[in-house]
């Protein structure tokens, strides 16, 4: 589509371009036409900052085993982290590792960067990545703060198999005690195997917490069967509710009754979580899922890692099954409401009153947004009295 948006650029002829990193090509097409391009990272300030540490020192290379653990140099904070939780692209070159080179270089030409992200959250990082990439960057988030101001946009974000369904999840939650529901899901793109589908139904199960879990269907099967059977069990006794493909979770994060989360730490449900004040039991995945585990975990002290050790294709099962002892021990910890464990839910609502103060007047994102667009039109202004400029 690369042409086809150059042709669409030159027509509209824009002030300025804000595009995803994975378009690259859109930093050469913004220079063509004398306008900044602008790009946005979907990850986190320390997502970033960790994976070009490893890219720079390449400290995985001196580990003996893929276990052993090793710390990111560089880095604000002492994280450490093994060969396996890395992504393959760092671990070794391949074809991506490519595509991110040519990632980073368009970073460097571009304008700036834009992250969903806000000062309080990651404060460190945010100024650690600027400094390493010599570039502008503006966080600008909770983005689903500024885009989801009521129930209808909410909604939105989700939807169940039927109607019926979707009240029902709602009428269901309204009817457990505050903070007493865990609520389970592993993003749109996850799928597991059988063997770790019952791991974590025995897991949810036996952990003596309600619980609303987020399935996909893996195109039938004996874990669709599985769940459909745990599902039918779950009903019967009210303590569970299955939600099958897409859930409106920013209404669900929200409802007073849920009291924390396990998520696969991908980077919307992150921030999400943290605008509703949650603490999270972490289980990464794929991406830079690991990465994020380290910030909720190590940086921000508002979860509790699940036990997951092994990162993989998001396209694939990979060869770790967690078992369900070390899925509960983490339920316990998270849902617990011993002293010892109010820290880490407090932390979590400070950080949602941060979060909604960012947005506002006089907030760091707010101000970040209003000195881009200054700057922007400056720009623009400039090129404007340039091109009106009579000739010497």
């Amino acid at each position: 589509l690369q042409q086809v948006f150059e042709k669409l650029f030159h027509d509209l002829q824009p002030d300025f371009i804000v595009t995803d990193m994975f378009h690259p090509w859109s930093v050469d097409a913004a220079a063509k036409l004398g306008i900044p391009r602008i790009m946005f990272h979907g990850a986190s300030y320390l997502a970033r900052s960790a994976a070009h540490s490893v890219e720079q020192y390449a400290p995985h290379l001196e580990a003996k085993f893929d276990t052993d653990k090793f710390v990111l140099p560089g880095l604000p904070d002492n994280l450490e982290m093994t060969r396996l939780q890395l992504p393959d692209w760092l671990r070794s070159p391949n074809q991506y590792t490519e595509l991110m080179r040519t990632i980073k270089q368009s970073e460097k030409k571009s304008y700036g960067s834009l992250f969903n992200s806000f000062y309080d959250l990651e404060s460190a990082y945010y100024e650690h990545y600027k400094s390493i990439m010599g570039t502008k960057s503006w966080g600008i988030g909770p983005v689903s703060l500024w885009a989801n101001q009521d129930a209808q946009d909410k909604a939105a974000r989700g939807y169940a198999k039927e109607e019926e369904e979707k009240e029902g999840w709602l009428k269901w939650l309204n009817s457990k005690a505050e903070s007493s529901v865990l609520y389970v899901s592993f993003g749109s793109m996850n799928k597991f195997p059988y063997s770790q589908l019952v791991e974590i139904a025995r897991a949810l199960e036996d952990s003596g917490h309600d619980f609303i879990w987020v399935v996909r269907k893996n195109d039938g099967g004996e874990g669709d069967n599985f769940l459909e059977e745990f599902e039918k069990r779950m009903k019967e006794s009210n303590k569970g509710y299955l939600i099958w493909g897409w859930a409106p979770q920013l209404l669900i994060l929200e409802n007073p009754a849920i009291g924390g989360l396990v998520t696969h730490c991908g980077w919307n449900t992150v921030v999400e979580s943290v605008n509703a004040g949650l603490p999270m039991a972490t289980w990464p995945l794929f991406a830079e899922h690991f990465f994020n585990e380290k910030l909720v975990v190590d940086v921000l002290k508002i979860g509790v890692p699940v036990g997951a050790k092994e990162w993989r294709n998001w396209n694939e099962f990979g060869s770790e099954v967690v078992k369900r002892e070390e899925i509960g021990n983490a339920i316990a910890s998270l849902m617990s409401e011993e002293e010892e464990d109010g820290g880490m839910r407090k932390r979590a609502k400070e950080l949602s009153v941060a979060a909604k103060s960012a947005i506002k007047v006089g907030g760091s994102s707010h101000n970040n947004m209003k000195e881009l667009i200054r700057e922007l039109k400056e720009i623009k202004l400039s090129k404007e009295a340039q091109e009106t400029a009579p000739n010497p």
